[in-house]
């Protein structure tokens, strides 16, 4: 059984309903494990809350996550904590195809704190015997997200304006680089991981699809034949300052574990734009 912490979030939410028989959803106000495979969502999602509430990222993504260790450290099991992190943590790296052992410089407090957070656990960990993997989430996309943004899940934020026929502005005339992941996909890879990958490891989680940001709205304004506006704007300072240009996630490691893709990064924005 799988101790599931974060489990109302988009992908927490996903991962419970597809291993419903495997999964023992934690209150969010619970530290406790009920099992001694944990898998741990709980985090902040976007670099912004420095404008709002400069702790919560360190609160949220630091904190509650040694609260976590200290009572997993108290049950005396055998336990295996499996911590989703993002690839944020790579920052303004150089390598790109980013695989797991490329120098990681993040900028952002999120992206901060993500990093922080795999040093801690890595180091926790190794203190006192606990095994653990790092799962580094790609951009994860599909129908169902609650709390899209124009600062989380912004290409589904944008996709919902074109149905809508509303004006939207992109970034760098759209030539940005992401790789987007159905949710789904997501979810049976980081299922992989907890029956296959060894452990203290490292691993993208991605199918490294690499899509410009103009090439994904282009063909949803296209299939939508939507009379949105759209229009091409210089990214923000702030922007410049926490994001990066081009990331993509090498996946070498998760293939070698048995994961097989299913779904297509236009496949999955097919299925986003039934369900609008």
């Amino acid at each position: 059984m799988i101790s599931v912490y974060g489990s109302s979030g988009f992908i927490g939410s996903n991962f419970c309903n597809l291993y419903a028989n495997e999964c023992l959803q934690i209150d969010k106000n619970k530290n406790t494990p009920k099992s001694n495979n944990i898998l741990y969502f709980i985090s902040t999602v976007d670099n912004y809350n420095i404008h709002t509430n400069p702790h919560l990222d360190v609160d949220t993504n630091l904190t509650k996550l040694i609260d976590v260790l200290e009572e997993c450290k108290k049950t005396k099991k055998e336990i295996v904590f499996n911590f989703i992190s993002s690839w944020f943590v790579y920052g303004k790296t150089t390598s790109i195809p980013a695989t797991e052992d490329a120098i990681c410089n993040p900028t952002g407090f999120y992206s901060i704190t993500k990093y922080a957070a795999e040093k801690l656990l890595a180091s926790y960990c190794d203190t006192f015997g606990i095994k653990y993997r790092i799962l580094r989430l790609t951009n994860i996309i599909g129908p169902g997200d609650k709390k899209i943004s124009k600062k989380k899940n912004a290409i589904q934020y944008m996709i919902g304006c074109l149905k809508n026929n509303e004006p939207i502005s992109i970034y760098d005339g759209g030539s940005n680089i992401r790789d987007f992941m159905d949710v789904e996909d997501c979810c049976r890879a980081i299922k992989v991981c907890l029956d296959a990958a060894p452990l203290n490891e490292i691993i993208n989680i991605s199918n490294n699809e690499p899509k410009t940001i103009g090439e994904i709205i282009n063909y949803a304004k296209e299939k939508l034949n939507s009379n949105s506006n759209v229009e091409y704007i210089p990214a923000p300072e702030f922007h410049k300052v926490v994001q990066i240009k081009n990331i993509w996630l090498d996946n070498k490691k998760l293939l070698s574990y048995g994961y097989i893709p299913k779904t297509t990064v236009l496949e999955s924005v097919d299925k986003i734009l039934k369900a609008l």
